[in-house]
This record gives C-alpha cells, structure tokens and sequence, in this order.
C-alpha cells in the first residue's frame, strides 16, 4: 500500500510557496505543469485532514430506519411472518439445515457417500447472492446488475477477474437474467438466494461443487442446483419436527416480544399472522416466546399460507385447521375468527373479510419478495423489513478501523477524480500508486464483513442488488421487531433526505 513520502518542514514551506505562487497563475497554466511535488503535497494535505477529522458517531444497532415517510398513527393494523420475524433462530439452525439437506442428497439423490464428510462452514455466504444455475458460479450484484470482481466464487474458489470476463464477456449482467419473477420457474440464468434459510442452502452447493471440483467428477450446474434446493425444502419437515423438541435450542430467547404485543393491543390495534409454516411448529416456538396464551394476541392467525401464491392467487378457498386433530377441515369459511386457526387462502379473502386494506395495513416479513413486495405493489400495504444481519453489519460500520477506512478512501477517491487527467508520466506513476492504495482500501473494507462477499448491503461503493430489492419494497427496516419498542405508536419514522449527485456540493456533507 502506497504511503506519501516524509516531506521535511524545508521541503514543505517550498510547496507552499509553490502552491502560493500558482495561485497567482492563470488555471490553464497551472493544469499545464508537470510535477509529482504537485501531487505529493495535495496527497500529504489530504491525508492530514483526514487524519484530523474526528469519526463519525456510532450507529445505534436498535434504530428502526426509514426508506420511505410512515406515520403510525394511520396504521390500525399489523401483519407478521413467523420465521425470521417473529422467531429469530440461532446458528443451530443454520447447522441443523445443511446436515439434513446433505443426508437427503445422499439417500435421495444417490449422492456420493464421501459427501457425508462435508462440514458446514458459518459465514462463508452472505444473503442476497445470485446463483448462475447453467455456469454454477455464485457471484454478488450491485444496483446496476455490475458483477463485483472478488466476490465471484465457483465452490469454494474465487475467480480471478480475468476469469469473470472470460465467462461473462462484461461485468454488467442483463436485467433479464436477474428480474424477480413470481413464476417458480428458473428458466432465466440466475436465482436470487433472498432469505436466511438459503444461506445454508448456498454453503452445501458451494461444499458440494468443490467436492465435484476437487475430484474431477463431471457435474451438470442446474442439476446439482436443482437437487441441494429440493434437498434442503424436503428437509423443512424433519427440521419442524427436531426444532419442536427443543425449542430453546434453535431459537433466540426475546422476553420483549410479549410486551410489544401487549402495547399494540392496549393501543387498540388489530393483530395477525401469516406464515408458510405449520401451526404445530409455530406453536412451540410462540409458547417459548410469548406465553401459552399467545393465540390471544391475534385476532387472525393463517398457517401454510404459501405465499407468495397467498397474495398473489385469487380463488384459492381459506380453510379451517383443527389443531386437535392435527389437520384442516371442509367446513366453509364465510368469516375471520378470532382463536380460529386458518390455513392457505388468499390476501384478498384476507381483505374482505376483515376490511383491512391499503395504508392501515403494516406487515412485517424477512423476506423482500414473497413478504413485501406485492402487499406494496398490488395492495398498498405498509411494510417492514426484520433484517438480523443488521445487527452485524452495524457493529462493523460502528468498528474504528471501518470508519478511518472508510473515511480515507472517501477522501482518496476525491483526490484520484481531481488529478486523474494528468498526461506526464511521472505523474501517472503516482497515480497509479493512489489507485493501488484505493484497491487495497476497499478489499479491506470488504472483508472487515465477510471475507468472501463482503456487505449485505453494499458493494465496493455501490448499493447491492439485495439492498435495491429492500430499499424499494419496505418502508422501514430494522434488526429486531422488538425495536419498534423505542418508539411510541404514533411515531412518523422520515426518511434521510438523500444527497443527489448533482446536488452534492450545495448540501453540507
């Protein structure tokens, strides 16, 4: 990594006199002279105020942030998901997911035995990745569909940006390949991996394809993609029933979510849950987090809803479910409940029968797409986004060595956009050298979060494809709904009037 040369006091009173006497020049005379001085003590000025700058505040991990204006006063209504929402598993589950998919690609899928020795390796993957299924590479999208070099894996090996380009032909992906559809069909090129249960999922793809890799076994990349997903999905049932014996042990403990209930119901605001996964394992996990009582709170409680076909179908008929007898019943349903346990259905019947439509509707979920994106699109929900990596990605924004990092490659890249039209050879030298530097500054902001891939929320600049997605479907996020008990019901969250490129220098940043 570059460092500026130690200029002596001699030495700096003469660039003084320097600058002091260009400052007398004509601007085209000045942009005309060749010399590193030049450039060394414009990287020395910098540099110190850089290092003079006081670091910015902490970020407070339980902040509730806005994308968009949202004034709880107008809503009467809160929706929640369970998994990842309500329930927050611990790295056990992480564990417990990726040991059963890889048993059931060895006695369903034939696998090869020796796969049984594959471990699970934590924070190896990171949510909102991209799968290519026809090139069996797992790679990280910014905003702008741009590929970001060093965080393009195949197994467990990065490729080297030559590499990239070699199967690409251009680091930018079309908008086809990665559009979200609600079809289950993977006929384009890449799956978007969305929630947490995937990143398990994408640590025994990536295990597995190394495994192929290592031992030279020929591999078709949708198939062996195909068959981890449908592994990992066949095993959700055997994980309901392992998760319910010991509850404790795979979920975090939170004393606060019965009391934020508590709030919103005393508030006078209606409550319901709609989740895709069974009641028996919803039960247990509720009961541990909130009391045996804890169906009191809800005034609507849907299982097995499926979504997204629960808010995107329209005739699919809402059922009764017995939870005496352990299964759903015939019985018509011609109205909403309270201590009724429903199954399937559909967000309109949801609607209809309860009235609760457009803003007065608040719904939380973890999931951008099958939680947030069509009650906001089609329906005119408000939404909220439970993000757990939150917590983390905080912690490290919050970390000294991020924020001189960060602040000095900030400064860095101011430097290098002013200079970067020098024509004289010694000069582009030492450029060179401050883009060198500025690589070496954001591959260690990178993976200061994740060695592999980096920030869930950011590339080497850019927002990421996951973070475009959240930011554009959810009008809060936060880390943990028991957050919201730091606000009072009728609190307005605003959104940070954000500064526009062409708005930049007019603004105090």
């Amino acid at each position: 990594m570059l460092l500026c040369k130690t200029i002596s006091i001699s030495t700096f009173k003469q660039n003084l006199n320097y600058l002091e006497k260009l400052r007398c020049c004509d601007l085209s005379i000045f942009l005309r002279k060749h010399s590193t001085n030049r450039l060394e003590l414009a990287y020395q000025m910098i540099k110190d105020k850089c290092d003079s700058k006081k670091l910015p505040k902490d970020v407070d991990v339980k902040a509730v942030f806005a994308c968009n204006e949202l004034d709880l006063r107008e809503v009467n209504v809160y929706g929640f998901d369970y998994d990842y929402t309500l329930a927050c598993y611990k790295p056990s589950m992480d564990y417990l997911l990726y040991n059963l998919g890889r048993q059931t690609l060895i006695e369903k899928y034939k696998y090869p035995q020796p796969i049984s020795q594959l471990q699970y390796k934590p924070g190896y993957a990171i949510r909102g990745l991209h799968y290519d299924i026809q090139k069996g590479v797992l790679l990280k999208l910014d905003s702008f569909l741009q590929i970001q070099f060093g965080s393009v894996y195949r197994g467990l090996t990065a490729l080297s940006n030559d590499e990239v380009l070699q199967l690409y032909r251009n680091r930018i992906i079309p908008i086809a390949a990665v559009e979200y559809s609600r079809s289950d069909d993977t006929q384009g090129k890449m799956v978007q991996l969305a929630d947490l249960f995937s990143v398990p999922e994408m640590g025994l793809l990536c295990d597995v394809t190394d495994y192929f890799e290592r031992n030279h076994i020929d591999y078709h990349p949708e198939i062996l993609f195909r068959d981890v997903k449908n592994s990992v999905r066949l095993s959700h049932p055997v994980m309901h029933s392992i998760v319910g014996q010991n509850v404790s042990e795979y979920i975090k403990h939170n004393a606060d979510l019965r009391i934020f209930f508590q709030r919103l119901v005393e508030a006078g605001k209606k409550l319901f849950l709609v989740t895709n996964s069974p009641f028996k394992f919803v039960n247990k996990g509720m009961e541990m987090l909130v009391g045996r009582d804890w169906k009191e709170f809800f005034d609507v409680i849907i299982v097995q809803a499926r979504k997204p076909k629960f808010f995107t179908d329209k005739s699919r008929p809402i059922r009764v479910y017995d939870d005496k007898i352990g299964s759903h019943v015939w019985d018509r349903v011609v109205k909403l409940e309270k201590g009724i346990i429903y199954y399937e259905g559909t967000v309109k019947q949801l609607q209809d029968m309860t009235n609760w439509r457009g803003h007065q509707v608040l719904y939380f979920g973890d999931h951008p797409y099958s939680d947030l994106a069509d009650v906001t699109l089609e329906h005119g929900w408000r939404t909220g986004a439970i993000i757990n990596e939150l917590t983390h990605e905080i912690e490290t924004l919050n970390r000294t060595d991020f924020k001189r990092n960060a602040n000095w490659l900030q400064m860095l890249t101011g430097l290098i956009e002013e200079h970067q039209d020098c024509e004289d050879p010694d000069e582009q030298k030492v450029f060179a050298q401050w883009m060198q530097e500025r690589d070496c500054l954001r591959n260690d902001i990178k993976i200061i979060f994740n060695r592999q891939f980096g920030s869930v929320f950011r590339t080497y600049h850019n927002p990421t494809y996951f973070s475009r997605r959240l930011f554009r479907f959810a009008d809060i996020y936060t880390s943990n709904i028991t957050n919201l008990l730091s606000y009072s019901v009728n609190h307005t969250f605003y959104p940070r009037r954000g500064v526009m490129p062409h708005e930049y220098i007019s603004y105090f940043v």
